[in-house]
């Protein structure tokens, strides 16, 4: 048998196993299991959320003759139809190649004729932004009279993109990102059902790389076991995202809180010409000076950001060395270097000026002082206006 990539493998199945949407999947039980089923809803968020998993369950979900606390129960004779991949009662569309006005036409055709063997026929239609304007007026009249036997299910990424009369026609969810703690979990999870072993700190550099998204985080967990054998620590996991080794973030940004141009432009170089990417680079020190304020100024610092005790305590140790100003001009500094980046000819240029930038720029701002020196210029002020 072919083997099976873990996103695909462990898409949700019922309600309960949907992540970071309970604000939604509460919604859709008690549709289905009050019966009160919209004729059209809407879909929205950024990828990997769940949109297309939850439709998938919804739709099956109010076919169910027995569903379980609102999710198809998988046993009945309607759900074992419906696993079958030629059932005609729920039908996927994928708008990216099937935008067309005939299409749509066809479409409304065939909406007029019953479900087989369902209750409803499911209309699932992903990427709908990608519709012509021509065909989402041709949608628009189904939308607005459909057979009592249809439901509507749109899922699309760039919500902005659809006319306000399609919008006003659905019941609308908007998914949002998966919190990381979520992700990490989920990954645990999966890595204990496949017998994966694992480094916990590795779980949490997984799902930051997901970036809210599950099946991102996912693809992401499946490449590092490749790559370990199955054997995830948290040094492979570096090396899979591209990430530079912890030992050598923290040397090139104890060289910025130094001032020391020479040691880090040659540590820079060496990273450089060992194919690191400047983007990757940027992102790291920027979530390192973040890791350093975090520790300065939290009580359970590792508790949040859950590092190896031998990598906390070297960064515990380094923010002792810098005030939290010079960390926080470093961090806006290294923060903004993605986006200078995505508009430069020359990126190993424009990454090092934001390096030298960081590294001489002076961190003059005090709060506490500015604040003290305009209360006394506002108490010569007003003795100036006493005295005229």
């Amino acid at each position: 048998m072919s083997y099976l990539a873990l996103y695909r493998k462990y898409r949700p199945k019922t309600f309960d196993e949907v992540i970071g949407q309970k604000h939604i999947t509460s919604t859709l039980i008690h549709q289905v299991e009050t019966g009160a089923i919209s004729h059209a809803y809407l879909f929205t968020g950024t990828r990997g959320t769940g949109k297309t998993s939850c439709a998938k369950i919804f739709a099956k979900a109010i076919n169910c003759l027995h569903p379980v606390n609102g999710s198809p129960c998988g046993e009945c004779e309607v759900c074992k139809e419906l696993n079958n991949p030629s059932n005609m009662d729920i039908l996927e569309i994928d708008a990216a190649s099937n935008n067309r006005v005939d299409e749509v036409r066809d479409l409304r055709e065939k909406v007029k004729y019953p479900p087989v063997s369902c209750k409803y026929k499911v209309y699932i239609i992903d990427e709908v932004h990608m519709l012509t304007d021509s065909a989402f007026n041709a949608l628009l009249k189904t939308l607005e009279e459909p057979p009592k036997h249809v439901v509507f299910i749109l899922a699309t990424t760039e919500v902005q993109k659809l006319p306000a009369t399609i919008l006003s026609r659905c019941m609308r969810f908007d998914f949002k990102l998966i919190d990381t703690i979520d992700l990490a979990k989920q990954v645990k999870k999966v890595y204990l059902d496949s017998g994966i072993t694992f480094e916990e700190p590795a779980l949490d550099l997984i799902a930051n790389a997901g970036q809210g998204s599950s099946r991102d985080t996912l693809s992401v967990a499946d490449m590092v076991a490749s790559y370990s054998n199955n054997n995830v620590t948290f040094n492979k996991t570096l090396q899979v995202l591209g990430s530079v080794s912890k030992d050598i973030i923290i040397s090139l940004s104890q060289s910025v809180i130094q001032k020391d141009v020479n040691a880090f432009m040659t540590l820079l170089t060496q990273v450089l010409n060992d194919g690191k990417s400047v983007n990757v680079l940027g992102k790291d020190l920027a979530n390192h000076f973040r890791d350093l304020i975090l520790i300065q100024n939290s009580n359970n610092a590792n508790m949040l950001l859950n590092y190896p005790q031998d990598v906390y305590e070297k960064l515990k140790l380094q923010s002792e060395t810098a005030s939290t100003s010079k960390l926080l001009s470093c961090l806006e500094k290294f923060g903004k270097a993605e986006q200078i980046l995505k508009y430069s000819s020359n990126s190993k240029m424009a990454f090092e000026t934001v390096c030298l930038e960081a590294i001489l720029t002076e961190n003059n701002y005090n709060i506490d002082d500015i604040s003290l020196r305009l209360d006394k210029l506002e108490q010569k002020i007003e003795q100036i206006l006493k005295n005229e």
